[in-house]
């Protein structure tokens, strides 16, 4: 084989240099040959810098070789293979020195697709060898690795978009295991496939790196081994936090308002569901700016210049806030229109029924079985966000106007609640609150809880509600006539339309005949 994964000459004086210094020495070469950096570290170990990421991908090495020199005889460290691992480079080699300076052994690894990475970085270690016999041909191994990671990568392609691997921390008695199921659910609406959870407990996370840099390196250690492209945070990631993940590998990072933002920007219909979710992103990038352009940063001169860095973050700034501003206007006329809208149903004394609850609860089937409407409605969250209005007929020529809203969620995002707010800000007015509950979810009390405490947030503590129990159909019999009474609500299934005439009857008793009314939702936590 060709021995080009070192001149013997360049490793010579890679080792003398080394030894001249008391410092580790390295080299990344291209598979060309061509060395691209030369990197000086200290005695213990080196710093590789930020590389670019024109070669990326589960199947993919980054075309680079690390040689370096170990000054103490030792094998590759763990750093060195969390390196290799997270770089994806083609080769990770350590040269020892001898008593005079010079090359004596030489440790090597690679990337090893058959690894299994809970067992530790997933490399193969070669035999060491004598720098002066040894005979490698590095651009041959990597191809035949890269072929090796493309098969395992095809063997795991999963249909229907990226695959992700899902990064929770939480306190130690959080309620891990159901926040990361919804985690996944809002990763697979977005087009993201979850392959494997990983649940951290802590009382804080890491300022940093969320869970500490070196589980935070197993973590994209193993992303990476699985062949998943995104790392999904089920907190919100501060733009220090996001800078120092994305630091680690290739890897794009997403937090759980990214995914959500997302969602509902494939789920906007119409031109102010759009303008909103506009608003909100926006909303949300404004702040992270610096963190997105870290290498702003570096552009500026010395002491008490601006720098173009400075310039570029400024004008990406305000180019953000024109177009908040201008998007501020646009909904501003839209809600204009609503509001005339509105004037004339009052006028026309006809109720208004705002269905609303938990994301994924059944509220537009529900809407749809009872008025008679085709509204999409579909298995999966944030299906509405577009409010739509129905009428619904009572004997006695009377009519209720039934209104769907969009799915409330633990923890709704800031800018979703700010950018939404005027549309949610309806609810106050409306004459009563149908809170759709999907007591088949062994949630369904905590989202309770999130959808009162939302509506609490939105002013809407004094509007009556009427509780609704969906989706009993899925439950043992007798079950839901026992959490129905103890709860004050209606059970029904809204495919099943014969269990929908007791949810009418209570419409009409809480609007036309108040005494008859069931009382409003109120004290959940004491009866959780």
């Amino acid at each position: 084989m060709g021995r080009d994964w070192i001149t013997p000459e360049a490793g010579r004086r890679l080792a003398e240099l080394s030894a001249e210094l008391h410092r580790q020495v390295g080299l990344l070469i291209g598979r060309d040959g061509r060395v691209t950096h030369v990197i000086l570290g200290d005695a213990r170990g080196l710093t590789i810098p930020r590389l670019a990421r024109d070669r990326t991908g589960p199947a993919r090495l980054r075309g680079l070789r690390l040689v370096h020199t170990h000054l103490a005889g030792e094998p590759l460290s763990r750093d060195d293979l969390a390196d290799l691992a997270l770089l994806r480079l083609d080769l990770m080699a350590a040269i020892t020195l001898t008593p005079e300076g010079l090359p004596d052994r030489v440790h090597l690894a690679h990337l090893d697709a058959a690894a299994e990475a809970e067992a530790g970085p997933p490399v193969a270690l070669l035999p060491p060898a004598r720098f002066h016999e040894l005979t490698l041909d590095a651009a041959a191994l990597a191809a035949e690795v890269e072929q090796a990671l493309a098969r395992r990568a095809r063997a795991q392609a999963v249909a229907g978009g990226e695959a992700a691997l899902l990064v929770g921390c939480f306190p130690p008695r959080a309620a891990a295991e159901a926040a990361m199921e919804e985690l996944a659910a809002l990763c697979r609406a977005c087009g993201l496939t979850p392959l494997e959870r990983v649940v951290q407990r802590r009382p804080q996370p890491d300022p940093r790196t969320v869970l500490g840099r070196g589980k935070m390196v197993e973590v994209v250690t193993a992303a990476l081994h699985r062949g998943a492209t995104t790392l999904v945070f089920h907190g919100d990631l501060t733009p220090a936090q996001a800078k120092a993940v994305t630091a680690l590998s290739d890897l794009k990072v997403l937090d759980r308002t990214q995914v959500i933002l997302d969602i509902f920007a494939r789920r906007a219909g119409t031109r102010e569901a759009k303008l909103r979710v506009e608003l909100a992103q926006l909303t949300y990038l404004k702040p992270r700016l610096v963190g997105l352009f870290p290498q702003l940063s570096r552009l500026g001169g010395g002491i008490g210049t601006r720098g173009p860095g400075e310039t570029k973050l400024e004008v990406d700034r305000r180019r953000i806030d024109g177009r908040i501003a201008q998007l501020h206007r646009q909904l501003e006329a839209l809600a204009q229109g609503e509001r005339l809208r509105r004037r004339r149903r009052r006028r026309a004394h006809l109720p208004v029924v705002s269905i609303v609850g938990y994301t994924n609860a059944g509220k537009t089937t529900l809407l749809n079985r009872l008025t008679g409407s085709r509204l999409e409605a579909a298995d999966r969250p944030f299906a509405t966000l577009d409010t739509a209005s129905r009428r619904l007929r009572f004997p006695e020529e009377r009519e209720v106007l039934l209104t769907d809203t969009v799915g409330f969620i633990r923890d709704l995002p800031p800018a979703l609640v700010g950018a939404f707010r005027a549309t949610l800000a309806e609810l106050a007015e409306a004459d009563l609150l149908l809170h759709v509950v999907d007591v088949s979810d062994p949630e369904f009390r905590r989202h309770m809880e999130a959808v009162e405490q939302l509506l609490e947030e939105l002013g809407c503590a004094a509007v009556p509600r009427l509780l609704v129990f969906n989706k009993v159909d899925r439950l043992e019999p007798g079950r839901a006539a026992r959490l129905a009474a103890a709860w004050g609500a209606v059970a029904c299934s809204a495919l099943d339309r014969a269990t929908l005439r007791p949810v009418a009857r209570a419409i009409e008793a809480a609007l036309f005949r108040r005494p008859e009314a069931r009382p409003a939702a109120r004290g959940l936590a004491a009866r959780a």
